[in-house]
């Protein structure tokens, strides 16, 4: 049974570490071991655990400071020694560029997840080049790349899949109502994800000034946390909560913080809106997708591949452009007629192209694949 060992640099679950896990059932399905290098405590240790997925612990920051590259990539070879799987699956960016010479230097098949659009250093630029093979969540990731000096051979599009089960569409419980105490007639516009500067929060805010002030009965929920403990991210946060209770959203905007029912949460909601300045390609756009949700999002890196124009399933709208985006909200709220048929199409293409089914068995093909060009002179497996 060949071994694959993911690679986890925050203990947090976010849509990294949610879009791997996902594919853990099925790939012991399709006849590998799991085993995962991640942070020792925290929600993504504790899913390991419920999970029975082994967790070989390695923290990478002391008092919220990243410990120095070399001494990492140390320890990260001692835990590959121990662990002696068949392909290490960095999942992000970051820990790409730390595995790189790490795998290249034990001839062990290595590959790198790209769920971000960021500028890169030329020397972080080789360090990731050095994992056989680099996977890229959307087609405006791999490009976004290709430009800066990734080698095009070895990066490929995977696309993220959800539960199709899970997240389905819902006759709304009104049970959101209940908990915020709003009359039943009340319409919930909501946006989920980390509170973070890349998010675009703040043109929510501006857009739903301008959506309160047409409409009587819409309110507003933010589900999400912030995890950055900047102080620039703490800012933010604190404006955000300011923004939220005072002027024209006193009353009319709340804040959810963490929640794990957000799949019942997309049932309850009228309109998910995503206001992204950049967004590789959203879990929680395929979630809404899934569940059936209008969406109004930002036409932001592959959210257009998640909603492609013309498909008539999702309003996207310029990134900072609060006024647009609060035209497309009301859009969706005078006119039930156009949720309902972006809801049925958004679903049609999640079960298409987005299924948790279709994205675990490539994740297999890409390791089986590298496994097979390796496996014979790996020293790390002798």
């Amino acid at each position: 049974m060949p071994k694959v060992c993911w690679l986890c640099e925050y203990p947090t679950l976010n849509g990294g570490e949610r879009s791997l896990l996902a594919t853990a059932c099925g790939l012991r399905r399709e006849g590998f071991e799991i085993a995962c290098i991640a942070p020792s405590n925290g929600p993504l240790a504790a899913e390991l655990q419920s999970r029975d997925i082994d967790h070989l612990p390695l923290d990478f920051h002391d008092a919220g400071k990243r410990l120095p590259g070399e001494a990492l990539r140390g320890r990260l070879a001692t835990a590959l020694l121990r662990c002696r799987p068949d392909v290490l699956h960095a999942n992000s960016l970051s820990m790409g560029r730390l595995a790189g010479p790490v795998v290249a230097d034990l001839g062990l098949p290595g590959i790198a997840h790209l769920r971000d659009i960021m500028r890169l250093s030329r020397r972080a630029i080789v360090d990731l080049n050095r994992n056989d093979r680099l996977l890229a969540v959307s087609h405006a990731t791999r490009e976004y790349h290709l430009v800066q000096g990734f080698e095009a051979a070895r990066t490929h599009v995977l696309y993220n899949g959800v539960d199709l089960d899970r997240f389905r569409p819902r006759q709304p419980k009104g049970y959101l109502h209940r908990e915020l105490s709003l009359p039943g007639d009340a319409r919930l516009v909501g946006t989920i994800g980390q509170i973070v500067q890349r998010k675009g929060i703040e043109t929510l805010v501006a857009a739903a000034r301008r959506v309160v002030a047409k409409h009587d009965r819409v309110h507003f929920l933010l589900v999400g946390s912030r995890y950055s403990k900047k102080a620039e991210a703490l800012r933010y946060e604190q404006d955000l909560r300011l923004a939220f209770s005072t002027g024209k959203l006193a009353g009319r905007a709340h804040l959810l913080g963490l929640r794990r029912d957000v799949d019942r949460v997309l049932g309850e909601l009228t309109i998910l809106v995503h206001a992204a300045r950049q967004e590789p390609l959203g879990r929680v756009l395929l979630e809404a997708a899934a569940s059936g949700t209008p969406v109004v999002a930002t036409n932001v890196g592959g959210t257009a591949e998640i909603f492609p124009s013309q498909s008539g399933t999702a309003m996207l709208v310029p990134r900072d452009d609060p006024q647009t985006m609060a035209a497309a909200i009301g859009t969706l709220l005078t006119s039930k007629a156009r949720r309902k048929a972006l809801g049925k199409a958004a679903r049609l293409r999640a079960e298409a192209l987005f299924n948790i089914e279709a994205a675990t068995t490539g994740l297999a093909r890409h390791y089986r694949q590298v496994i097979s060009r390796r496996q014979d002179d790996s020293p790390i497996r002798r």
